[in-house]
């Protein structure tokens, strides 16, 4: 299953590259934070900070830009290959390893960060939380931070894109708990705007609720230090949703306000 997701994502790069959606070279990377990020994150001048699953490196670069020295890794060497040319356009010093994040240890060679970072659809395609907890525990310096910034297992559950069928109501239509194994998905379509991929179409999903993800933190030796909630999403998932300010989407004002998004903090024990 990791090698068909692995394969899935080389085929949706070169989309991912030139759609309007991700504006590479365009859209300024700060874009892709929410608003409380850069407060729980602090400064991260100076600092090493270490992106898992980092696809494009469209947050990478803005830890990059903020003075970080800056690592990527990503399972799809064709995203890797990108990042990198991204990267030198625009003119930011930053390393990318390709490796499954399970490897992250080795990958890059045993070093340790001030900052662990991942998130924005990540997470799903972990099928083993606790095993990935332990990687993380084992990337930080003693007192460094584990920060996930995700889509709340609630919207994963209404759908991160929509139904073909799909109506107004909002509609349970996946797990938000784990237990039933992954979701098989074969679909000629990125969740880009752009043409069908081309090569391999099939992936794999996992669910992961909050307290699945507490859990395995905890359990590997971490602290939970914040958890945030958010009703925004940098996309406008329904076509109802209203923009906001800052140029991000939430459901309109008189509709139940749910949790769309969430940042969690955790930190390693200091020595």
């Amino acid at each position: 299953m990791m090698d068909a997701i692995e394969a899935n994502w080389d085929a949706r790069t070169p989309v991912h590259v030139a759609s309007e959606f991700y504006g590479v070279g365009q859209r300024d990377p700060e874009f892709w934070f929410a608003e409380f990020e850069w407060t729980d994150l602090g400064s991260v001048s100076g600092r090493d900070v270490l992106h898992l699953q980092c696809h494009l490196g469209t947050e990478t670069a803005a830890f990059a830009r903020r003075g970080a020295r800056t690592v990527g890794l990503d399972i799809s060497g064709a995203a890797v290959a990108a990042a990198r040319r991204i990267a030198a356009d625009a003119r930011l010093d930053i390393e990318y390893v390709r490796a499954n994040v399970f490897d992250a240890v080795q990958a890059v060679s045993g070093r340790r960060f001030d900052v662990v970072y991942t998130g924005k659809g990540a997470l799903v395609y972990v099928p083993d939380l606790d095993r990935w907890a332990r990687v993380v525990a084992e990337l930080l310096r003693p007192g460094g931070i584990m920060y996930v910034v995700e889509f709340h297992p609630l919207l994963a559950a209404l759908g991160l894109v929509p139904a073909p069928d799909e109506g107004t109501d909002l509609v349970l239509r996946h797990d938000y708990l784990a237990g039933d194994g992954p979701r098989r998905l074969d679909s000629a379509h990125s969740y880009t705007d752009g043409p069908p991929l081309d090569g391999s179409t099939v992936s794999y999903e996992w669910s992961h609720g909050l307290g699945e993800l507490v859990t395995a933190l905890v359990g590997a030796g971490l602290r939970v230090t914040a958890l945030r909630e958010t009703d925004e999403v940098p996309w406008p998932r329904w076509r109802r949703m209203t923009t906001t300010q800052r140029g991000w989407w939430r459901l309109p004002a008189d509709e139940p306000r749910i949790p769309l998004m969430y940042g969690l903090r955790a930190a390693a024990p200091a020595g």
